[in-house]
């Protein structure tokens, strides 16, 4: 029996909202992840960030089409020295806020969703310092049930 995608495991785009929501009011309760946001953030951050982890997750490529796909996320975050426990307390985030936004609890969809977002976070590492340059038009992320499939 095929498996659904992790995008519809996660309730599709309304939960991939529910999540962005939850993780980005967990971000800005963090003394060291809220330093970011301090600067401002988009009014519609939350909405990007859901749909770019919507489309890393089998959804539609609705992040690629209107807001520049994965170079153009990583563009946002590269150069900003982050401190090295960073990566750590976002993905702690990250999963807290999966129980917030009520998402299942299988262990398989847990699972894959921490690996994702601790590779996730080790990528953005390789752009911290200051003047890094990324490389235009990088194939978006493609995490299914068994890991990296695609990027």
């Amino acid at each position: 029996m095929d498996r659904v995608s992790i995008y519809e495991a996660v309730g599709g785009a309304s939960g991939f909202l529910a999540l962005a929501t939850a993780h980005h009011a967990r971000c800005i309760a963090d003394p060291v992840l809220e330093h970011p946001f301090s600067h401002g953030v988009r009014p519609d951050h939350v909405e990007r960030l859901a749909a770019y982890w919507a489309e890393v997750f089998g959804g539609p490529e609705r992040f690629s089409a209107e807001f520049g796909g994965h170079s153009a996320m990583l563009v946002i975050h590269a150069g900003q020295g982050m401190e090295p426990d960073l990566g750590q307390r976002f993905v702690a985030c990250f999963v807290a806020a999966a129980d917030d936004a009520g998402l299942p609890p299988d262990p398989d969809l847990r699972g894959a969703l921490r690996a994702y977002m601790e590779w996730a976070t080790q990528g953005l590492y390789s752009y911290n310092d200051s003047g890094s340059v990324v490389p235009a038009a990088m194939p978006m992320p493609r995490w299914t049930w068994d890991g990296l499939a695609r990027g």
